[in-house]
């Protein structure tokens, strides 16, 4: 009898919504950025609000806005800094994420002050890419800078898939302080704009005027020695470009059913 109590008394003990504002630092990896998984470039900020099905399970409907950026000029290595490519995209993100607590975890009310989590979901991101050329800022996919048809530019959104890791702690009854840190892979290659190959001169031109077509030609090839060969790649070989969200969210506990009974 007290096992089949005990079943029935712990999800009506923590249920709960919380809500709450994240503020911390966005980063990139993708055709300008291969290898430093962890390189953070600019502010990243957001809101929550999550249910809390027991102190273990919980469902969070996320936003998050940051920026991305890189720069071949500023690369370690000399092929990325001939190739002289840059670029920076403002990220919206919706997503809806479920997090797992390794120990019970009910603000105010359980033993345990902390606990480790794992959280992923899915996601839709939406995405600008943007240059700097010659002290002047253009939006990058009305050029086709691999030789796109103007009139179907790739989509400046995308499906996202947000995983990763953080720590919670109860700070002051119904007020947790939450680190997390979580990667998101992008349904696209374009990000930054860079997918695949350098375009061929008969996809750039007829696109406009002289002058237009010269600035396609430039914003698909700023290398210094003018060494992107037509047809040949432009980035790396991945599909898919990732980026991440790493900071801090403050939290607030609103209990369904005033507050919970049980604690454990």
């Amino acid at each position: 009898m007290s096992i089949i109590l005990l079943f029935y008394s712990r999800p009506a003990a923590a249920q709960s919504w919380d809500i709450g504002g994240f503020v911390g630092a966005s980063g990139y990896m993708g055709d300008l950025n291969p290898v430093k998984v962890y390189k953070l470039t600019n502010l990243a900020f957001g809101g929550q609000i999550k249910r809390s099905f027991d102190p273990y399970w919980s469902l969070k409907l996320a936003f998050t806005h940051g920026e991305i950026q890189a720069n071949d000029a500023r690369s370690e290595n000399a092929h990325s800094r001939e190739r002289n490519i840059n670029f920076f995209t403002p990220l919206t993100e919706v997503s809806l994420q479920t997090e797992f607590n390794f120990f019970s975890y009910v603000p105010s009310q359980s033993k345990k002050l902390y606990t480790p989590f794992l959280f992923a979901g899915i996601g839709l991101v939406g995405f600008n890419p943007q240059a700097r050329y010659n002290g002047e800022v253009y939006e990058l996919r009305q050029y086709g800078t691999e030789g796109q048809n103007l009139s179907v530019p790739y989509r400046n959104y995308a499906i996202t898939v947000p995983f990763g890791a953080g720590f919670k702690y109860n700070i002051s009854g119904k007020w947790s302080l939450i680190a997390e840190a979580g990667y998101r892979t992008a349904f696209t290659d374009y990000l930054d704009d860079v997918s695949q190959r350098y375009p061929y001169e008969d996809n750039l031109q007829g696109s406009g005027d002289a002058a237009f077509v010269e600035l396609r030609r430039q914003l698909a090839d700023p290398s210094l020695s003018n060494t992107g060969v037509e047809g040949t790649q432009r980035g790396d070989y991945r599909k898919r470009d990732t980026y991440m969200f790493v900071g801090l969210s403050l939290t607030f506990s609103i209990f369904k059913n005033g507050c919970p009974v049980v604690a454990y």
